[in-house]
């Protein structure tokens, strides 16, 4: 059940990632047919069950998300990729992210538990344990999904209320925005509600601090500073001025570069601060590997903590590297075979380095910025193999298989991680994870190439009625001036990497700030709503235990938003593929006002769930 799903899924999230560049989260809506499958066949005691099922298919998400993000990018540029080169991208760098994080899972799942808020974990585990267990809090976590479900897909499908909420909802919004270039956008969708409730008032403010530096005081800055001037830091051929700009394409051509370069520095911050951490899995690898065969299953400890016998797992990693090398050699990647080793090397170091990153990215957030780390890990390919002779379209074609294997082995630890965390809360055995978790990666590399060997041939991602794959064509647009003699925004990875390093002296959570200013505002101000609502709803009575009922429940509530949300995203996604428009056009279009009706009015039912959530975790229940 869990390798059809993971079938079904990669399909489906290959083309919405391709089509609107949203790849959604496959774990929870295969939480909710597992559960309801164990159900319909009357199946007691499938928790455990259900969690590999889980697992198994959540590694559709994360292998599409590593394969669209860079892959599309080859046909883009106009150059030509084959199925085994992207199956063997996804495959190699699927399994290399998997290996590297084993070591990693007790520090994150029990040595920093409670520290870390792991949102998409919390929702797919209430979902599962809810479903087990039945009663008030299955009733909770239904209600919500069905309101927080529908509430998405009238959004998404009718477009009944805007998705996205701004002050240019207003006159003197858009003036300000036109000419301070100043403007605050808020994402009304139930699901990013839920996930700010989670992650909690603490970590979602650090996030939207970010967010406010970049476009509440460093846009604006730019428009004054420079707003008469043309600025093209990467040679893409930029011929417009700052001031003729939106706000939006500032972010998009410059500030968000600041956000890659914190997360870069956070990234190297946090992995300096973890030598300890890293040293000791290192070392705990090492001595597995030095013990004989019989010794590793003495030593494994409770089933609940037992990972595949690291002899197995270094095995595994040099095998993978092997594989990864012969590849690069002989899979038409490269020209020779010191270039294959120089690639090799880059996909070793980064990929282990910041494996850890993207694990903390997740622990905290929920998000995994893998495109801002590839981004980065294009840059460093682009510039090291120019220097060994590789450039132009061979070059190019070099750097975006082996920025595809990074991706995805970033991506894939990520997703193992919260993985990692369910089983944890459940109780389920990690080696079973960890095994299963290969073969859903190889099933879900062989459909995603498939699958975008078939969108190329039938739509394709130039000219017109092309899928716009955005993050492929902004990775084509850093890639190809570097290649072709250009150079890299290094002057806003620089600020970036200043401001990291300050948020650090100053013991502000550097890789959250750095997050906030790298993923657009309108996805970063519902989360400080949904922490503030958390907070409110944790602090109303002087009673510790009722406060924690209450959060409790609040809990539920967002895992049910969260959960319907990503449920009616398929739904969706799903109809957009049968060419099912039931969009309410004029509705969504501005008017002499200057705003469109359905963005007037997105507030009002904004407002409403915020409410339900308030008053339905205040209310009170018999454990109060």
């Amino acid at each position: 059940m869990g390798l059809l799903m993971t079938v079904l899924f990669s399909a489906a999230a290959a083309y919405l990632g391709l089509k609107v560049g949203q790849v959604f989260e496959a774990a929870i809506p295969i939480a909710i047919i597992a559960v309801g499958v164990t159900g319909i066949l009357k199946k007691k005691d499938g928790l455990a069950q259900n969690v590999i099922i889980q697992s198994i298919g959540a590694c559709s998400g994360v292998v599409v998300a590593g394969a669209i993000f860079t892959l599309p990018a080859i046909y883009i540029l106009g150059l030509d990729v084959n199925f085994w080169q992207m199956f063997l991208s996804s495959l190699l760098g699927g399994a290399i992210g998997i290996l590297f994080l084993i070591p990693f899972r007790k520090y994150f799942v029990q040595e920093m538990h409670g520290k870390y808020p792991f949102p998409e974990a919390t929702a797919t585990t209430q979902v599962l344990v809810s479903g087990e267990s039945g009663g008030n809090s299955a009733r909770t976590l239904v209600a919500a999904g069905l309101i927080g479900g529908l509430y998405d897909f009238v959004v998404a499908t009718f477009g009944a209320w805007a998705e996205t909420l701004s002050t240019t909802v207003m006159h003197w919004g858009q003036v300000v925005a036109d000419k301070a270039k100043l403007v605050l956008k808020l994402n009304t969708g139930a699901a990013v509600l839920g996930l700010g409730y989670i992650i909690g008032l603490k970590y979602a403010f650090v996030i939207c601090c970010g967010s406010f530096l970049v476009w509440l005081i460093i846009i604006p800055l730019m428009n004054l500073i420079w707003g008469g001037q043309v600025i093209d830091l990467m040679g893409t051929g930029i011929t417009a001025t700052v001031g003729q700009m939106a706000p939006e394409q500032i972010f998009k051509e410059y500030a968000r570069h600041i956000g890659i370069g914190g997360i870069a520095t956070a990234g190297i911050i946090g992995i300096i601060k973890s030598a300890g951490v890293i040293k000791s899995a290192v070392g705990l690898a090492v001595g597995e590997f030095k013990r004989k065969p019989g010794q590793e299953a003495s030593a494994a400890g409770e089933r609940t903590q037992e990972d595949l016998p690291m002899r197995t797992v270094v095995t595994g990693i040099i095998i993978a590297l092997l594989c990864i090398f012969a590849f690069f050699a002989f899979g038409g990647v490269v020209e020779n075979v010191w270039q294959a080793l120089i690639a090799l090397l880059i996909v070793a170091l980064i990929s282990f380095l910041f494996t850890t990153v993207a694990a903390n990215a997740i622990a905290i957030v929920g998000s995994n910025p893998v495109s801002g780390m590839t981004i980065m890990t294009l840059i460093i390919t682009a510039l090291v193999l120019v220097a060994v002779g590789l450039k132009g379209n061979a070059g190019m074609v070099a750097a975006m298989v082996i920025g595809g294997v990074v991706c995805t082995a970033l991506s894939t630890a990520g997703g193992l991680i919260t993985d990692f965390k369910i089983g944890y809360w459940i109780g389920t055995t990690p080696r079973k994870q960890e095994a299963w978790k290969f073969v859903g990666v190889a099933v879900a590399a062989a459909t995603v190439g498939g699958v975008m060997l078939v969108l190329n041939k039938t739509y394709g991602f130039t000219g017109d009625g092309a899928l716009v794959a955005p993050q492929a064509n902004a990775m084509a647009a850093v890639i190809q001036p570097m290649m072709n003699g250009g150079s890299a925004p290094w002057l806003l990875y620089g600020i970036g990497a200043l401001i990291a390093i300050a948020l650090t002296v100053f013991k502000v959570p550097a890789l959250a700030f750095c997050l906030g200013m790298f993923i657009p505002i309108d996805l970063n101000l519902p989360l400080l709503v949904g922490g503030a609502i958390s907070w409110f709803v944790t602090s109303r009575s002087k009673d510790a235990e009722v406060n924690r009922s209450r959060g409790e429940k609040g809990t539920l509530i967002a895992s049910g938003f969260i959960a319907g949300g990503a449920l009616m995203g398929v739904v969706s996604a799903i109809l957009k593929f049968a060419g099912v428009d039931w969009y309410l056009g004029s509705w969504n279009e501005a008017g002499a006002a200057g705003a469109a009706p359905a963005e007037m009015i997105a507030f009002v039912p904004f407002l409403g769930i915020c409410a339900y959530m308030i008053f339905t975790s205040l209310k009170k229940t018999d454990s109060q």
